[in-house]
């Protein structure tokens, strides 16, 4: 079986990982970097950290509006496929990359899989929401991280090559979650004590192209007490520099860490702040209590069990919940038992043949 995976940002590098693993022991895999995330610190450190293995075409397309991006994509992707010719061709997530994979290989009439597919914020102002569905309805093997996901898909109607197989976000924490408590020591590189801080990422353009949102969301930073390691997304760190912010002495703002390194902080903060679907998914399974700066959250069942706590960018509502967000005392499975990626390759030969 020859298989087509098309990657481009830190999250589908994540989610790939395990993926790869299992298909080249077998198959033969050509793996397609788009170039949306280019720099080491957010493309090459993942790979090194994952053993995820050279690319073997890096299309180079970089940053963008996101109809210049996705078209530079979708060219350059297309010429992949004529050439390789695979009987798959395999997407992850939510992004330009996305998009530009699945129409590609819809274009082309070739099989295509979608890791992650059912996915729904329903929020059609969020490019990745666009992206999810188009990728979604154009995809002939959709492989769905829950149940939530799968009947999602069937009140579009879609119910034909739909399998709930467990997130491969889950089988990559587990292989990174051992690795970072002994290869990692960001703790003392930063100087922080294991859950004597909280954790802050933001790089939604929900979050990054509205001002007052971001403004709102980081004065809330501003007025806690405990300290906030706050590794910064390039593109919120322009953002954050437009606004002229100038940060509280508690509130530290880093450069990005590799996958280790956030593993590793993630496992040790107390509370983690994020507009990030996978950093959700992560902090449940690590067992650390979750607040979302956004208004609405894919992954619902987190809530409703009480682990994460949509607060949205209203500042006193986000401080209110970081002094008083404490974690419950169970914690049932979700998404599934670390087997995602071995589903996800035995439906791709069981549907190859």
């Amino acid at each position: 079986m020859r298989v087509v995976s098309i990657v481009g940002a830190r999250p589908q590098f994540i989610k790939a990982a395990p993926v790869s693993r299992l298909l080249r022991q077998k198959h033969t895999e050509i793996l397609v970097h788009t170039g949306q995330h280019y720099d080491d610190g957010m493309s090459g450190v993942f790979f090194r950290e994952l053993d995820l293995p050279e690319p073997e075409h890096n299309l180079g397309v970089g940053s963008g509006t996101h109809g210049r991006q996705t078209g530079q994509m979708l060219m350059r992707v297309e010429e992949v496929l004529l050439a390789e010719k695979p009987n798959w061709v395999l997407i992850y997530g939510d992004t330009n990359s996305t998009l530009a994979g699945a129409l590609a290989a819809a274009k082309l009439h070739l099989p295509l899989a979608h890791v992650e597919a059912g996915l729904r914020s329903f929020n059609r102002s969020m490019p990745e929401e666009l992206n999810r569905v188009i990728a979604d309805h154009v995809s002939d093997l959709l492989l769905c991280p829950s149940q939530t996901a799968a009947e999602n898909l069937a009140a579009e109607g879609i119910t034909q090559g739909v399998h709930v197989v467990g997130d491969v976000m889950a089988d990559a924490l587990v292989f990174a979650a051992e690795r970072a408590r002994t290869n990692s020591d960001v703790l003392e590189r930063l100087g922080v004590i294991e859950r004597k801080y909280l954790l802050a990422t933001i790089h939604r353009a929900e979050s990054t192209d509205h001002p007052v949102r971001l403004g709102n969301i980081l004065a809330a930073f501003d007025k806690c007490e405990e300290p906030i390691i706050f590794p910064v997304h390039p593109r919120t760190r322009k953002a954050i520099e437009g606004l002229g912010y100038m940060p509280a002495e508690h509130v530290r703002l880093i450069d990005p860490i590799g996958y280790l390194d956030m593993v590793r902080l993630e496992q040790s903060a107390r509370l983690i702040l994020t507009d990030s679907g996978g950093i959700q998914k992560e902090a449940y399974w690590l067992g650390v209590p979750c607040a979302t700066l956004r208004d609405e959250t894919e992954w619902v069942e987190t809530v409703q069990t009480g682990w994460n706590v949509v607060v949205g960018s209203n500042t006193a509502h986000i401080v209110q919940t970081i002094r008083s967000i404490e974690g419950p005392a169970s914690r049932p499975p979700l998404y599934g038992d670390g087997q995602a990626a071995s589903r996800c390759v035995n439906l791709l030969v069981g549907c190859n043949q």
